[in-house]
């Protein structure tokens, strides 16, 4: 199967700031030694299990695909972060809590997952002053911060030692700040008011990048927002009869993915902003948004004949998504084929869909500067390199 190398164009607002970032470091100078992750269940690998040990994610048939059992990843398989540390041959980043819980802080050296499903970038009190009591974890960007500072005595014991091994590490920024918009936009709480929020999202990301940067971290990679209008939960829930609303080659929510849209625009100046601040640093924008908008629009090419916008896992209605039966519970069952999917939960994606977005990332356009491809692994997309670039 080949793909047009038009497929693959970017279409980014943003062209000045990418350049502004390409002319700073083409290529990171050195392979990566470990990986530091903070966000969200997009990147989660199993501190929900310790937050939050009710959540559907902890239930079959999570896990299914490659694990074989639930292992607190919120989709069927491997999520974005577990490609990037295969890529780098690095073994799969432990979560926080459950290094935690050990009985003694071992085998930290590959790196730390802090990510935890249902996270904010904004503190838990913003939302509860606001009335939105529907936030499911205080495990907020800023107590994730707080963890990282908590372990440095078991990475590094002096400044040298930290500036050593933090200088060969990988800043993993997320995804964060969707679950910000996900709770109110869920509570249908008026797209003008959610759109107050975004300054103050892309303030609390800028917060943490710049005092990892304090603390010693040189490359960052910051994920922007995955386009939410096509996601089967906001189709579901947002399902209008008014064909106006929808895009035409996608089928997804146009007013919705203006919002993720808005959010990344914002995201890209306030990096282009800290990277003038910071010369000696890399901060790479990771473009969740049009990698993902590839196989939205052309989901039979990548192998999705099951569709871009049905769910996999799921209850039953137009997008296969609803509350009262999600993907984990009795009354949900799963596709026989999820990588045929993109879409796994009506949330999340399928380990298919998030390996096409790392092939995006490591082997393919959508970072500015692009990973040094002598430190990626060939063995762990097969053949993916060679369709991205076709």
């Amino acid at each position: 199967m080949a793909l047009s190398s038009s497929l693959w164009s970017i279409k980014l607002p943003f062209i000045k700031l990418f350049l502004s970032l390409a002319t700073i470091k083409g290529v990171f100078g050195n392979c990566y030694t470990s990986v530091f992750s903070f966000g969200d269940s997009l990147a989660d690998t199993g501190n929900v299990y310790f937050a939050d040990p009710t959540s559907h994610c902890l239930f079959p048939p999570y896990g299914e695909t490659y694990f074989h059992h639930p292992t607190g990843r919120c989709c069927n398989g491997r999520p974005v972060i577990d490609f990037i540390a295969e890529s780098l041959g690095l073994s799969l980043i432990k979560p926080y809590l459950s290094v935690k819980n050990e009985s003694s802080v071992t085998s930290i050296e590959e790196g730390v997952n802090f990510a935890v499903a249902g996270a904010t970038a904004l503190d838990i009190d913003f939302f509860i002053e606001r009335g939105i009591y529907s936030v499911s974890t205080n495990y907020s960007l800023r107590v994730q911060l707080d963890w990282f500072k908590e372990i440095l005595p078991y990475l590094c014991n002096t400044s040298s030692k930290c500036n050593e091994i933090f200088g060969r590490s990988l800043f993993l920024m997320g995804e964060i700040g969707g679950n910000d918009y996900n709770y109110p936009f869920f509570l249908q709480r008026s797209i003008e008011e959610i759109r107050t929020y975004v300054p103050l999202v892309i303030k609390a990301i800028s917060s943490a990048i710049n005092e990892l940067i304090e603390l010693g971290a040189v490359t960052l990679m910051v994920p922007g927002n995955l386009p939410i209008g096509c996601s089967a939960a906001y189709l579901t829930y947002y399902e209008t009869t008014d064909k106006e609303e929808y895009d035409p080659a996608t089928g997804c929510l146009k007013w919705l993915n203006k919002f993720s849209e808005y959010h990344n625009d914002q995201l890209q100046k306030e990096l282009s902003r800290i990277q003038a601040l910071h010369p000696h640093v890399n901060i790479i924008y990771a473009d969740y948004y049009n990698v993902a908008m590839r196989f939205y629009r052309y989901p039979s090419q990548f192998g999705f004949s099951g569709g871009a916008l049905t769910a996999c896992c799921g209850g039953g209605g137009t997008y296969n998504c609803n509350t009262s039966a999600e993907c984990g519970s009795p009354l949900a069952s799963a596709c026989e084929d999820p990588s045929q999917y993109v879409s796994w939960d009506g949330v999340h994606l399928t380990e298919a869909a998030y390996r096409w977005i790392s092939s995006g990332l490591l082997q393919g356009p959508y970072t500015i500067p692009q990973i040094n491809i002598s430190c990626i692994s060939q063995n762990v997309t097969p053949g993916y390199s060679k369709l991205l670039h076709k």
